[in-house]
């Protein structure tokens, strides 16, 4: 007999750790995200999104999210006969993922049936999805942000939009007009360009059916396995070319697959479920989308759409992170005292709320501004309130996951627990439609071309003038500021742009929780964001903190 066994102890006995986080309903339990419908005229959206979180939150949609992960897509170049195929083969559990966002509408609902609301509801079911899986969000958000570019040809909307309203999936290389509902990617960037696609070098020539022939590389691809993708390629225009914008279907209206080859699946730090990929254009069918030369502004739209989903994206990982954390904090105990007692570990997980509280804020109220109610003021703010959030909410994320990841120790440094992959996911928000310098730059261009957005971002702020002396004293920062970036050149506002729209972006958010949040939620924002001991860090909330109501709403 062993001495362990005569002793008594039971050393393979597991106690002291948090139960599973399943069957829980993400949305019900997010009291920010609630009060944000309820408040931005998507209240006949309740039933829905109270279905999408109580399905997101069970054990077997989890498992599935774990599942198209881990058994990641796989490139077929060839079938066994040696046929070109250009196929990826994503685990089952990916497609009864996206099945679901598409079932839901989180896709296109808002284009479907605009009114009061929708965009927030759109919002919401896609944060709810995005935070338990966020890889499928790729192809749901570029299928959102398609609409407004196809619309512009009504040719091509007539045929497409109704495809893209579908809420079925079926994720095979068939005939767009033969699937219940079809799903768009995009392929913007080349190798020689990144974000600066008018260096691009990808051909289109016309044919004489109208429609033509692309022939070029992109660098990324992502979704390769969507029903069509918008591409931008270079056309002639007398001695000169310039940039036009098309929609590439993958499959042709006669069953004939398009020529469309992939050269390699992207090896990525994160957004395992998502295929990213490198292509090849040959000949490749395609059909003008907007006016000819005319393809960046074509896309324009497309672009602020998508970026407004990386803000949505980078929020629903932040609410995954904060609620893991709790739910860990809240049943492990340490020293003497469960995890969440302990003030040290209080004051993080309340910052971690704090952050995660003012992003979903935010991104409900942009939603609600990309209605088509909006007037003019309220498109003129979206336009520089949406880059401004892109901004700081993506960027962000990575150090708040990481946060929230040490919340668990070591169970959440292991693939066993989901915050080690939100660690790896929360970066390509802030990559994906521009990093953080291409977006403080685009803040520029927009106060510098539409110097309405400024006085429609200041008045948003204002509205929240006289409740604190903190919002007050960083509003007139802000403002003074702006006054001084408009009389700098060009490289002396560049070197300031970054710092600017940082300071944008707080004012909006303390803007928003002082009117919107409980009392001690904005009171501690300011504290820990605006005041003169401010700490960008999570932890530094001071003594005197509300921590129970700020902890209570998550």
């Amino acid at each position: 007999m062993t001495a362990t066994a005569q002793s008594g102890f039971r050393t393979h006995e597991v106690f002291n750790q948090a139960p599973p986080r399943v069957d829980v309903n993400e949305f019900t339990t997010n009291i920010p995200l609630v009060e944000g419908v309820g408040r931005y005229d998507s209240e006949w959206a309740t039933a829905e999104l109270t279905d999408i979180g109580a399905l997101v939150g069970t054990r077997s949609f989890q498992h599935d999210a774990e599942l198209a992960n881990t058994i990641t897509p796989v490139f077929h170049s060839h079938d066994r006969y040696g046929n070109r195929i250009d196929e990826v083969e994503f685990h089952p559990a990916y497609h009864r993922i996206i099945g679901a966002a598409v079932e839901h509408g989180a896709h296109t609902s808002a284009w479907a049936a605009p009114k009061p609301g929708a965009n927030v509801a759109r919002a919401a079911s896609f944060m709810l999805f995005a935070q338990v899986e966020p890889g499928h969000a790729c192809p749901i958000s570029m299928t959102h942000s398609a609409v407004p570019a196809i619309e512009l040809s009504p040719d091509l909307a007539a045929l497409w939009l109704p495809r893209l309203y579908g809420r079925g999936y079926d994720g095979t290389l068939v005939a767009p007009g033969e699937k219940p509902g079809v799903l768009l990617g995009m392929a913007m960037t080349e190798k020689q360009g990144g974000s600066d696609v008018r260096a691009n070098t990808t051909h289109a020539v016309p044919n004489s059916d109208g429609t033509w022939s692309l022939t070029g590389h992109k660098w990324f691809c992502s979704a390769p396995m969507s029903d069509g993708f918008l591409i931008l390629a270079q056309t002639e225009h007398g001695a000169s070319e310039a940039l036009s914008c098309f929609l590439v279907p993958r499959v042709l209206e006669d069953g004939t697959r398009n020529v469309f080859r992939i050269q390699r699946l992207k090896d990525k730090l994160g957004n395992k479920s998502n295929a990213s990929s490198e292509i090849e254009l040959d000949g490749t069918v395609g059909h003008l989308v907007g006016e000819p030369g005319r393809g960046v502004r074509t896309i324009i739209e497309m672009v602020a759409r998508t970026r407004l989903d990386c803000v949505y994206g980078s929020t629903a990982g932040m609410r995954q992170s904060v609620a893991e954390a709790l739910w860990h904090v809240r049943h492990r105990a340490a020293f003497g005292a469960t995890l969440i007692d302990q003030p040290a570990m209080t004051a993080v997980a309340a910052d971690l709320a704090l952050e995660s509280e003012a992003a979903t804020v935010t991104s409900l109220r942009l939603a609600r501004a990309h209605d088509d109610d909006a007037d003019d003021t309220e498109k003129a703010f979206r336009r520089l309130a949406t880059a401004v959030a892109k901004y700081w909410i993506c960027k962000r994320g990575p150090h708040h996951a990481y946060e929230a990841l040490e919340c668990l120790g070591g169970n959440g440094y292991t693939e066993a627990f989901p915050l080690a992959r939100r660690y790896r996911e929360q970066p390509v928000m802030a990559v994906w439609e521009g990093s953080g310098n291409v977006i403080a730059l685009d803040v520029l261009r927009a106060m510098t071309r539409e110097p309405e957005s400024v006085q429609a971002f200041d008045a948003e702020l204002a509205k929240a003038r006289g409740a604190s002396a903190l919002f007050d004293a960083h509003h007139d920062r802000m403002r003074t500021a702006l006054t001084e970036l408009a009389t700098l050149d060009q490289g002396s506002a560049q070197l300031r742009a970054r710092s600017v729209a940082a300071s944008m972006a707080l004012g909006l958010q303390a803007s928003l929780l002082l009117r919107d949040s409980p009392t001690a939620v904005a009171d501690a924002f300011l504290v820990a964001r605006l005041g003169p001991d401010r700490d960008l860090e999570y932890g530094s909330l001071p003594a005197g903190t509300d921590f129970g109501a700020i902890l209570d709403r998550h």
